[in-house]
């Protein structure tokens, strides 16, 4: 076995973090018997030479080794391994025709995976259902004979009894359709056949039902989501034993346990975890059924309803997290669904409920009619486990009772207050607490003189102490409480010390947002002004502007920063030029040049600015940059939408623009629920605003 491993130059080629040199050793490891030793070199690979699914020139070189291993019956974890090389062969096949894939990647893997199709036929029907589970998509990507690859997946659909394999096997099938429209017709043919067959059991015929959508989405009859909703139920009255379908539950990542990793971090961690698991065999061809529905958004949100009411648990906790995924993807009146989610709070299954809640709390903005149901759930927490619930021991719990404060906290609703208090108080999780503590401004005097506790407390010498530090920061100057300022200066003086330069930049925001009630702290902001660090200075001067407001100080600060390289500098400089307004003027000529810039974002903040600053004369010039640059960039929305909001009757050219904003119906990706539905808000008021007066 491995003969001419030694004879390839690895140290040649490169993986994701350097030199392949180190291939040769992970390849033997995993046939160790050691069963520690084959994860850490699964995990190396996959990490490396298998970074993010990537595949290099080293990528494409262990294949024909690879296809040894799983070959080999002493291979510890030949599934393992099988999926592997699907999972390269995959990634080769889909991207070898890209503009920037590696050329001896890419094409090498995958012409050497179609060149071992045999092998992957044999393995599709090996004695291990681990390994036929793992090669068996493998048929639908690499095998080029249509007709023996259909009649294959045709035997082994009536050879497997599993669920999980059965599910595989008509996806594939599918997969074969769409890269070979040789096999199509006979590969819809035998989708109607399954589906209609009363005989067979209802996940299978589910499967069927969604891949003959998938194989033709823009043919989809109007009876298709009706019956796999019927499909659905009938799966509901069969349970599927998870140790018949489900792989064991995935090791922790190390990097989440480490102490010197900051709570924050270690719950990301454990949120990919948990988001990687999967509750119920059904729930990946569900998820398919989306993708292909796609824009489909009342057929969605019926099939999502039926899915929130399954009777499983494991059914539902996945269809919680498709529907988190659907609202922070989709506009629309999404209420059924808030309430469904609501619903979920109060069951048994703690997993459930603590999922439901974290569901509201991401979704916050769209959360209003869960309200009543998240405070009533408060409350019960707090009666049923007591007043500490907040640090209970158990973690189903525990998150459950964390994640509805938050997202009633989120709403506004001051009976989050008494656990939040209770965490600012223990230190238990307070990160949590500071995180939604800003949506509680009627409650600034409960809350301030314990956040400044915490930015008293806080270690400017810690290694990952930014996080904490700007959280607190941001929302002391949230709830506006001026009491606060002296504990925010502190901060400043010790994190200009320490060069702190994220917290130092969060301190003088906010005290910027205490604006003269912050003038104690004029003389270190005003040394900041002149500061080496590139960010901090603009962060100074718009700091010295809010607290001061003393123009004749700031105007030769704010001109020389226009002059600056460096586009964020001028583009800082330009929005505390727009907040001076017209006593501005001096700096018109200077904005008016930057309005050309080549940078889109100089360009619609200068723009901006000269609007706030010589008003209407200006109007095309400035409408002229914003929607260019709204156009080529979807991303500057936000700073576009606000300005012409501003500017009033004067936008009146823009409505085309504003209108056709609204009726699409995705979200921006880069947004988030949360600042798309505040963009959203800003459009709505901008076309009223101007409407109001020119209609």
């Amino acid at each position: 076995m491995f003969d001419g491993l030694h004879d390839i130059d690895w140290s040649s080629m490169d993986h994701a973090y350097g030199s392949a040199e180190e291939v040769p050793a992970l390849l033997p490891a995993f046939r160790s018997p050691d069963a520690e030793e084959r994860r850490k070199a699964f995990s190396r690979f996959h990490g490396a030479v298998h970074h993010q699914g990537d595949v290099y020139p080293c990528t494409a070189a262990t294949v024909p080794f690879l296809f040894e291993l799983a070959e080999d019956a002493a291979t510890p974890d030949r599934a393992a391994v099988v999926d592997l090389l699907v999972s390269i062969g995959r990634i080769a096949v889909d991207r070898c025709e890209e503009q920037y894939a590696h050329a001896s990647g890419h094409a090498e893997a995958a012409a050497l995976m179609r060149e071992r199709a045999d092998k992957i036929v044999e393995l599709a029907s090996d004695s291990d259902p681990r390994v036929r589970r793992a090669a068996v998509r493998g048929v639908g990507l690499f095998v080029d004979d249509a007709e023996r690859a259909a009649a294959l997946l045709r035997d082994r659909l009536s050879a497997e009894s599993g669920v999980v394999h059965r599910l595989l096997v008509v996806e594939t099938m599918a997969t074969l359709a769409l890269r070979l429209p040789a096999v199509a017709g006979e590969a819809m043919r035998w989708f109607d056949a399954l589906a209609a067959e009363p005989t067979l059991d209802p996940r299978t015929r589910l499967a069927a039902v969604v891949h003959r959508a998938r194989c033709s989405p823009h043919d989809i009859a109007e009876d298709v989501v009706p019956a796999a909703i019927g499909l659905l139920r009938e799966t509901a009255r069969s349970t599927v034993p998870a140790g018949t379908w489900a792989d064991p539950p995935s090791r922790t990542p190390a990097a989440a346990a480490a102490d010197d990793v900051p709570a924050q971090v270690t719950a990301a961690f454990e949120d990919l975890d948990r988001h990687g698991r999967v509750h119920a065999p059904t729930t990946e061809l569900l998820r398919t059924f989306h993708e292909v529905l796609e824009g489909r958004l009342p057929q969605r949100t019926v099939l999502l309803a039926e899915q929130l009411r399954d009777p499983d648990p494991g059914t539902r906790l996945d269809a919680l997290r498709m529907t988190a995924e659907f609202m922070k993807s989709w506009r629309g009146d999404h209420a059924v669904l808030i309430g469904l989610v609501a619903g979920q709070l109060g069951v048994t299954d703690p997993e459930v409920a603590a999922e439901a809640a974290a569901v509201l709390e991401a979704c916050h903005p769209l959360a209003e009619p869960a309200r009543e149901a998240l405070a009533a759930q408060v409350a019960a927490q707090r009666t049923e486990h007591g007043p500490d619930v907040w640090a209970a021991p158990r973690p189903h719990v525990r998150r459950a009772h964390q994640e509805a404060v938050r997202a009633l906290a989120r709403l506004g609703d001051a009976r989050a207050l008494p656990s939040l208090l209770t965490a600012l108080d223990s230190g238990v999780d307070s990160w949590r607490a500071v995180e939604v503590a800003r949506a509680l401004p009627q409650a600034a005097g409960d809350l301030v003189p314990r956040l400044r506790a915490h930015l008293r407390h806080i270690d400017l010498t810690g290694q990952w102490v930014e996080m904490s530090a700007n959280a607190l920061l941001s929302a002391v100057a949230a709830l506006g409480d001026p009491a606060a300022v002296p504990d925010v200066a502190g901060v400043l003086e010790g994190a200009v010390r320490h060069e702190r330069g994220s917290v130092t930049r969060s301190a003088l925001a906010a005290l910027k947002a205490f604006g003269p009630g912050a003038a104690p702290a004029l003389p270190v902001v005003r040394a900041l002004t002149t500061g080496t660090d590139a960010h901090v200075g603009p962060a100074a001067v718009a700091a010295l502007w809010a607290i001061g407001g003393d123009r004749e100080e700031v105007m030769p600060l704010l001109l020389e920063l226009l002059d600056e390289s460096m586009s964020f500098r001028v583009r800082d400089a330009a929005d505390v030029l727009g907040e001076i307004g017209p006593p501005a003027a001096a700096a018109l000529p200077r904005l008016r040049e930057l309005s050309t810039h080549a940078d889109e974002w100089v360009r619609v903040h200068c723009a901006a600015a000269v609007w706030d600053i010589a008003g209407e004369t200006e109007a095309g010039a400035v409408l002229d940059v914003l929607l260019q640059a709204w156009t080529r960039n979807s991303s500057t929305a936000g700073r576009v939408v606000t300005c012409l909001r501003r500017m009033g009757p004067a936008a009146a050219p823009a409505l085309p623009h504003l209108r056709a904003h609204l009726a699409v119906a995705r979200r921006d990706w880069f947004l988030g629920v949360g600042r798309d539905e505040e963009l959203q808000r800003d459009v709505r008021a901008a076309v009223e605003r101007i409407t109001s007066v020119t209609v």
